[in-house]
């Protein structure tokens, strides 16, 4: 019965195997019959090795003919547009009013048809003479008003609609060529040429026309290197005027020129600022910080230089206002859905800008305090815009609080134990303790920013208790500081706090070998041995306490 059964099985298994030769036989099949052919390998020695596509290496840059066929042209450029400037300005006025207008446009429109004649054979380098051409003919403009010795219009309002006119023309033309090469030189060429002359009201007035041309640009198609290099150079030719006392009419009131210095700064920063929120998301992180960035120093830096040099009492009003405009474009670029690294930026600057202002209203211990309430508030609200920079912000003013705390008052301890306090509050703040976990989980895996905030509380509570001890038991106030950290770790389940007390440990114990032992009594020696086994012991038990429990 066993060999009966072992038979059925085995003839059950070779039907199986026929089955499935069948039908492979009959996919097979089908395939020849829709031209797919089994083809036999060919011999190996005809096999072709397939090897994967060499990626062509990158073309390296040949630094020689990049010096002479991109800078070259541009420095050549300027040399001359800036040697036919001091001709206009030197010669012209020998010639008469008719002849002196003739000639500044004569030479302006031959370089400019020379510039269209070599952009038919080399593009980019009669571009780059096209651009001369035209920022030539803005300076003949400019010149025809400004320039005593060529003036020929008296009427500032009609050489202000003249230069508007034609900056609109180099806009025009230069968005029309789609060439950022036109629109930079000759913008550029035409700010720099404003500055080889005395600078007043008529030459700030004309550079605002030129910045309103480049921030079209960035507007309209999104250019970066026009507008960015305006932005520079309009804040360069305000601080030139802004440091010569003929910035206005000779008598004029101190306080008239400070209204019409802050009038054009705001107005410079109004211009960039709108330009930069009106379509944020289509320019890069870079060019977006860059912009607020330089924006913001312009005006802090001019700003509080002009009333600083009018009244020191108005610093602190200036610097608040400052901060209330950078904080309202940090509502803008959220409205605009602008990256979030140009809100963040917005956001820092604003608290940075509270920080500046707070010297200009307070000395001393107040100072201390201002800038901790300060450091404080800017940790905390960090937690609430979900910003992590603006929380790095609020430590570093900490950190000012507590780099000047020892320095600036006489009495430093309560701000000592306010800015421990403070660090301690920055750090929670960027932790969730979820329910039914023991273990804090760290807001955005910033382990860095705690590790500031722990080591900030450190010193804090080191300065604390080292200046409640006598002269001679500061070693022992550094080891109760120590123990405190310690404490304050095992409690909030944070190992930075840890590793801080076994720095500050540390610290100790070196002061301890190096100073103490050979200057401290009896007594004092005794008791600072005795406490410091006894904390060292309670320490060590309870990290052997924690092991077993997780063991």
């Amino acid at each position: 019965m066993a060999v009966e059964g072992e038979e059925q099985e085995l003839r059950e298994a070779v039907r199986k195997l026929e089955s499935a030769v069948a039908s492979l036989e009959a996919r097979l099949s089908r395939l020849e019959a829709s031209g797919v052919r089994a083809e036999a390998p060919p011999p190996v020695s005809t096999v072709a090795v397939a090897t994967p596509p060499v990626a062509p290496a990158p073309e390296r840059r040949d630094l020689e003919a990049h010096l002479g066929t991109y800078w070259l042209s541009r420095l050549g450029i300027v040399a001359l547009i800036i040697g036919i400037a001091y001709l206009i300005t030197y010669r012209f006025g020998e010639l008469g009013m008719l002849a002196r207008v003739v000639a500044g446009y004569v030479l302006s429109a031959g370089l400019g048809a020379f510039g269209v004649w070599l952009a038919r054979r080399h593009e980019l380098f009669g571009r780059i003479v096209f651009g001369g051409g035209l920022a030539l003919a803005y300076f003949v403009t400019y010149a025809l008003h400004f320039l005593p010795s060529v003036r020929v219009i008296e009427s500032q309002a009609l050489a202000l609609v003249l230069l508007a006119l034609l900056v609109i023309g180099i806009v025009v033309i230069a968005h029309r060529m789609q060439s950022e090469t036109v629109a930079g030189v000759a913008l550029f060429l035409g700010l720099h040429t404003g500055m080889l002359s005395e600078i007043t009201t008529f030459t700030l007035f004309s550079t605002t026309l030129l910045a309103a041309g480049a921030l079209f640009f960035l507007v309209q198609n999104r250019w970066v290197v026009v507008p960015l290099s305006s932005l520079v150079a309009v804040y360069s030719t305000h601080i030139v005027w802004a440091l010569r006392d003929d910035g206005v009419a000779p008598g004029a009131p101190e306080r008239e020129r400070l209204l019409l210095s802050l009038g054009f700064i705001v107005l410079y920063f109004l211009l960039f600022s709108v330009a930069l929120l009106a379509r944020p998301r289509e320019l890069s992180m870079r060019a977006c910080l860059a912009f607020a960035l330089l924006n913001w120093v312009g005006l802090a830096l001019l700003g509080g230089y002009e009333v600083a040099r009018w009244s020191d009492d108005h610093l602190f009003t200036f610097f608040v206002t400052l901060a209330l405009a950078q904080g309202a474009c940090a509502v803008a670029a959220r409205a605009r859905h602008a990256p979030g690294a140009l809100f963040h930026a917005y956001l820092s600057l604003t608290a940075i800008t509270l920080a500046l202002a707070m010297p200009a209203r307070h000395e001393d211990a107040k100072l201390v305090a201002a800038w901790a309430v300060t450091g404080l508030g800017t940790g905390l609200a960090a937690r609430g815009a979900n910003s992590p920079v603006l929380r790095w912000v609020g430590v570093l003013i900490l950190f000012t609080a507590l780099g000047t705390c020892e320095a600036l008052t006489p009495d430093h301890r309560p701000l000592f134990a306010t800015l421990f306090l403070f660090f301690v509050f920055v750090e929670r703040a960027g932790t969730v303790l979820w329910p039914g976990t023991t273990r804090p989980e760290v807001h955005r895996g910033d382990s860095l920013l705690q590790a500031a905030c722990a080591a900030g509380s450190g010193l804090a509570l080191v300065g604390l208790v080292g200046g409640l001890m006598p002269e001679g038991l500061v070693t022992l106030g550094w080891v109760v500081a120590a123990f405190g950290l310690f404490a304050l770790g095992f409690a909030v389940h944070e190992r930075w706090y840890r590793l801080a007390a076994l720095a500050v440990l540390g610290l100790a114990l070196l002061r301890l070998l190096v100073v103490d032992l050979g200057n401290l009594p009896a007594d004092q020696r005794i008791l600072t041995f005795i406490l410091l086994g006894v904390m060292l012991l309670v320490i060590s038990y309870t990290y052997t306490r924690l092991r077993h429990r997780k063991s």
